[in-house]
């Protein structure tokens, strides 16, 4: 039987994090850091990456580990390996002089008709191909690698063309049935955004759909099978990859990043979602933080969007719809009770009928929580994240109830004014139609140590229906806003069948939408890219410019005058010649001066590089993040080509990623978490849940090494029961933390998590 590694099946007890208390909370002093006892023999599976060939970093290790199991290799994307070795031996592994680096396998999670038309779908039907075939992907092949997919739906039946089982072995990507485990949808609705043809009609509604299914039952699936389908994928000659999934990881050479990046340069497009877990800047996660790949982030086509408000407040709290549950559309007023958690035992004590239910997020899966509250008899149900911001989620099997959230924030001012009422409170909602906003669940960058700008665009992921096993249903998340992209890859690919991967980023960046904010403001370039799809223009552009964005890096103001040099590459796809000129925005303040070409001359199909410079005095200029828009003008059309960059060390958080469970022995536990630049020093505290009493440390640990750490946890002396933990690093100067509940002892039913 093959051994699953322990991150992607055993049940995690913190199940979700949030920033700390407060940046002034107050620590007991911090106990001498000490050599931990550890398993010697625990089993353990790493992603091994090799210096030279992959057979030689094998044979190396093997020779050095003959105990250890190599698992899979990878030699066409990753030069690397992974391997299944006891604990004791890591540190034997990472001395072997073949190897690069030694990753731990993370967890990944799978976090029509009125988006396509938006995006400029409609218009591209009209349009035909080098050969006089109109639009469609047709001939386009587009690997979606995810739950698989429901091949026998009758929308993507003729698409479907194969693919293979990474997590089963075998070529029936079917997705998980209720016989298997917890039965997925995911990879149905993300193929029917790229190219269903029936009742929906997907964006390239004529490509070709291979589906690989990474991710198991309940849509979980670890780094070593994403790694391997994507691999698979680019074997079989596919020309576009869609991965709507991610982890919580800010790192560029996360495996999977780096596995895009190779996959774009034997010349596939990659396609991948930038991730559930904003609106906060730096979360942004793998393989979202892929150079070459296209991330993509969530914004809104047209929608009716209810909000919710309160008697005699003028306060509108943004409703939003979770998938699987009927739509939110209440025309009078509702009394509005506070259903804890949302158990039986919660609502069992409440007068709930024709009520409209208020839940926190958290103990039970979001299923659960709405078939107990249709079976209360509520009107409807709202439930707020238990971390700060918006989240995406979904009712599996689906419920005839009206089910929204809203944020932690939103959620506790509900709960304020319910006692401040004292007794019935009364919810009304109003509706707004609404568009190109960003989602508030929507990932934002930048990226971590690259600095670079994510997403690249975004796409509608809000309220997106598409296929899913027997049926539709829509759906919110950048697992959404991803495939809309994949398909207008697909159809800018049959339009110019020789441009490379390159050039098709270029073009869907390049004449993507600015996007401004309800207030009017125009959204960051860590927050929109390059702004909103629009796959006509991309398709008829005559101008194209790459990168599509650009990041000048990280300053300190010790840093003497330096200059900064970025290169573009102009391309003149016009019938006649052009004249180009590079405008940056010269109402620079003290401190900056740039340094650009006067004038590029291109003939009909000629492209050049030119360079452009910084030249900057940090001392002057303030501390954070700066950016702006550089322009190529000369075109037919206009290119604008976002810029970052940072004066002193970026605020990223210091610490990310937390998990905590059980360990593979009786009385142990493991933890991992991320580290993006290192820590000067870290550690897990223990408080009283009720009374937030200091209890003691976990672990502790001093001058760590930049990425993933891991730690296990033996003879913890502490009575069984859920335990408050404050997880904390410390580098250069600032320190984060964030909270997690964690139980020692018998663990509690797993949390339900939202789709990317």
């Amino acid at each position: 039987m093959r051994q699953i590694v322990w991150l992607c099946c055993c049940v995690l007890l913190l199940s979700v994090v949030s920033p700390a208390y407060a940046t002034n909370a107050v620590f007991p002093e911090r106990p001498q850091i000490t050599e931990r006892n550890l398993e010697e023999n625990e089993k353990m599976v790493v992603i091994v990456t090799a210096k030279g060939t992959v057979n030689d970093a094998v044979a190396e290790v093997m020779a050095a580990l003959p105990s250890s199991k190599v698992r899979k290799t990878f030699n066409r994307l990753y030069n690397g390996f992974s391997l299944e070795l006891e604990k004791g031996d890591l540190d034997v592994l990472k001395n072997v002089q073949s190897v690069e680096r030694v990753d731990q396998v993370a967890q990944y999670e799978a976090n029509l008709d009125g988006s396509v038309p938006f995006i400029g779908g409609d218009h591209v039907r009209g349009m035909f191909s080098r050969d006089g075939e109109r639009l469609t992907g047709k001939g386009v092949k587009v690997a979606v690698i995810d739950t698989g997919i429901d091949y026998r739906h009758p929308d993507l039946q003729a698409n479907y063309k194969g693919g293979y089982d990474v997590v089963d072995y075998d070529h029936d990507p079917m997705e998980t049935q209720s016989t298997q485990g917890v039965p997925t949808l995911h990879g149905t609705h993300v193929a029917g955004i790229i190219a269903a043809n029936g009742q929906v009609k997907g964006v390239a509604p004529e490509a070709d759909i291979y589906a690989y299914r990474a991710l198991g039952p309940g849509g979980q699936g670890t780094t070593e099978q994403v790694i391997e389908a994507i691999e698979k994928a680019v074997a079989d000659g596919v020309d576009v990859l869609n991965l709507s999934l991610g982890n919580t990881v800010n790192g560029p050479d996360w495996p999977t990043s780096v596995a895009l990046d190779k996959a774009v340069e034997e010349g596939v497009v990659a396609v991948t979602s930038n991730g559930n877990s904003g609106p906060k800047m730096w979360t942004v996660g793998s393989p979202g933080t892929s150079t070459k790949a296209i991330s993509v982030g969530a914004s809104a086509p047209p929608i009716k969007t209810p909000y919710a408000t309160v008697f005699g407040d003028d306060t509108e709290l943004t409703l939003f719809p979770m998938g699987g549950t009927m739509p939110w559309a209440l025309k009078r007023d509702f009394p509005l009770v506070n259903g804890g958690l949302g158990t039986e035992e919660d609502l069992d004590e409440l007068e709930v009928e024709g009520s409209v239910l208020l839940v926190k997020r958290g103990l039970i899966p979001f299923t659960e929580k709405a078939h107990n509250a249709k079976k209360a008899g509520a009107k409807a149900m709202i439930i707020y994240n238990n971390l700060p911001g918006a989240f995406v989620g979904v009712v599996e099997g689906g419920v005839k109830l009206p089910v929204v959230s809203v944020t932690k924030e939103d959620g506790e001012y509900l709960l304020d004014k319910l006692e401040e009422a004292h007794k019935e409170l009364t919810i009304r909602t109003i509706y707004r139609e609404e568009e190109d906003f960003i989602a508030p669940f929507s990932s934002r960058g930048p990226v971590t140590q690259t600095w670079e700008v994510k997403p690249d665009l975004v796409a509608p992921g809000v309220s997106i229906d598409s296929t899913v096993p027997r049926g539709y249903l829509a759906l919110n998340g950048t697992s959404m806003s991803a495939p809309h992209v994949a398909g207008a890859a697909a159809l800018v690919k049959q339009a110019h069948p020789d441009w490379s991967p390159e050039q098709i980023k270029a073009a869907l960046m390049n004449s993507a939408k600015k996007l401004t904010s309800p207030e009017g403001e125009r959204y960051l370039p860590h927050e929109q890219g390059a702004g909103r799809l629009q796959v006509d223009d991309a398709i008829e552009l005559k101008t194209l410019v790459y990168p599509g964005a650009v990041t000048f890096g990280k300053w300190t103001k010790e840093d003497p005058r330096e200059k900064r040099e970025v290169t573009f590459t102009i391309e003149n796809h016009d019938d006649l010649p052009r004249t180009y000129h590079i405008t940056p925005p010269f109402e620079a303040p003290d401190g900056l001066q740039w340094d650009v070409p006067f004038a590029t001359t291109l003939k009909p199909g000629e492209k050049r590089e030119v360079k452009l410079q910084l030249d900057m005095l940090p001392s002057v200029l303030a501390e954070g993040i700066h950016h702006g828009d550089i322009l190529i003008e000369g075109g037919r059309e206009t290119i604008t080509v976002p810029y970052v960059f940072f004066i002193e060390e970026p605020n990223y958080p210091r610490l990310m990623a937390f998990n905590f469970g059980q360990g593979d022995t009786a009385d142990t536990y493991r933890y991992e978490l991320y580290l993006p630049g290192g820590a000067e020093e870290f550690g897990i505290v223990l408080y009283d849940p009720d009374t937030f009493e200091f209890v003691t440390f976990l672990d502790s640990k001093e001058d760590i090494g930049r990425g993933m750490v891991e730690g296990t946890l033996t003879d913890v002396d502490l009575e069984d029961g859920v335990y408050k933990a404050l997880i904390y690093a410390v580098n250069d100067g600032q320190e984060d933390t964030i909270e997690a509940w964690i139980t020692i002892g018998e663990e509690l039913p797993p949390k339900s998590q939202g789709l990317e």
